[in-house]
């Protein structure tokens, strides 16, 4: 059985055993929903055992495999700030709407899980003085990713401007590890759909059907956020950007958007984009594979939306206010987390924690979402091969009128 199917059946099984103890109002069932919790915690835990370790390789790879920045050229340099840019507006687009979301349909708020109590947000002089803190190790260690991301990138930086007989022992060393990460991710998850259980059944039990609304909005917020992105920011892109016709874009790309969906990867996609690509967008071999190579290792405004719109639900989930300083903090740790999410299923919930933890969000609650994630994976993996193809469009044009 596909695990994915594994997890929303484990889910499901959580949510219709708590209801069943809400609506029937039995202390026995009660008791036994809420006495699984443990195994859920476990669960939380595991996940979070790899997350530090797995976020600091992921970005340091990431950055380190682009070289030096100056060699990237014009090329290099318009197709990385496309993605920057777009993934930005992406994760403020996935906020505002999941905000207009919970004024339509406010959530059910529910009670924090012992021992995981908000953090106190921090200022906006804290959070600044927090990003360059003495020791970023022991600041992740306390549960403070983002000084550790921006350090990674700060490192992977500077080994990417080093000669290659130093910086190729380092890329083959984090890429060991990563990979390694990934196994250990993919070993978790199949513990994912008892974990899921034990969680979904006593947070039901006490919030009834609520709990099925409250994901329902998510799930629907999410849909309109990706749609709104792709109709507003990718599309215009390619009219006024890119110079081409949508008829001809959407014909030329919808060959791996749907390779894309039905795997939820856009490294599934590659061989498909880069045909397509050449052949039915015009576009060059040069700028095909630099474009689309670095799209599947970055190029995640899907995924972006994705974790932004689930930082706002998950904090309306718990209570947790946000203010000004934690939001600008949350959105930076989607910024740099959205483009090194790792090959592996529902991985933009894996690296959201950090953005989690900043914003003072308990963890426990992004573990439910792993049951559900199979729509919005495909939905925004789809998201992501079409920022792909609208880079790839977009930097050729650029391109050509330089030249």
């Amino acid at each position: 059985m596909n695990n994915q199917i594994a997890i929303a059946i484990g889910l499901a099984a959580g949510l219709l055993f708590g209801l069943l103890a809400a609506a029937t109002g039995s202390s026995t069932l009660t008791n036994m929903a809420t006495s699984v919790q443990p195994i859920g915690t476990a669960f939380v835990n595991l996940v979070r055992m790899v997350v530090i370790p797995l976020v600091a390789t992921t970005i340091f790879t990431g950055v380190a495999g682009l070289g030096d920045p100056k060699k990237l050229g014009k090329l290099g340099g318009s197709t990385l700030a496309f993605f920057w840019s777009t993934t930005f507006i992406a994760i403020m687009i996935g906020m505002a709407v999941m905000k207009l979301a919970l004024i339509v349909a406010p959530v059910t708020v529910q009670l924090i899980p012992a021992g995981e109590a908000a953090q106190e947000l921090p200022s906006t002089m804290d959070f600044l003085l927090g990003l360059i803190p003495s020791n970023p190790f022991e600041s992740a260690a306390n549960g403070a990713l983002l000084p550790l991301i921006v350090f990674m990138v700060l490192f992977g930086t500077a080994a990417g401007t080093l000669e290659d007989r130093y910086r190729t022992p380092l890329l083959n060393l984090a890429e060991a590890v990563t990979t390694t990460l990934i196994k250990l991710v993919r070993w978790i998850l199949w513990t994912a759909p008892v974990g899921v259980f034990a969680l979904a059944a006593p947070m039901t039990a006490t919030s009834g059907i609520a709990m099925l609304q409250n994901l329902a909005v998510f799930v629907i917020a999410v849909a309109v956020g990706l749609f709104i992105f792709v109709a507003v920011v990718y599309l215009p892109c390619v009219v006024f950007l890119g110079g081409m016709n949508l008829k001809r874009f959407i014909e030329g790309s919808s060959e791996p958007v749907i390779i894309a969906t039905g795997a939820t990867s856009s490294a599934a996609a590659l061989p498909a984009m880069l045909e397509q690509g050449q052949a039915k967008l015009g576009v060059s071999r040069a700028v095909a594979g630099l474009v689309y190579s670095m799209g599947a290792a970055i190029g995640r405004g899907g995924s972006a939306l994705f974790q932004g719109t689930a930082v706002i639900f998950l904090a309306a989930l718990y209570g947790v206010s946000l203010n000004p300083a934690v939001i600008v903090s949350a959105i930076i740790a989607v910024f740099l987390v959205s483009m090194t999410v790792a090959g592996v299923p529902s991985a933009s919930l894996v690296t959201l924690a950090p953005a989690l933890d900043v914003a003072g969000v308990p963890f426990s609650g992004l573990a439910v979402l792993f049951g559900i994630d199979r729509i919005p994976d495909m939905l925004r993996t789809a998201v992501n091969v079409t920022g792909h193809m609208t880079t790839s469009v977009v930097v050729e044009k650029q391109i050509a009128q330089v030249q």
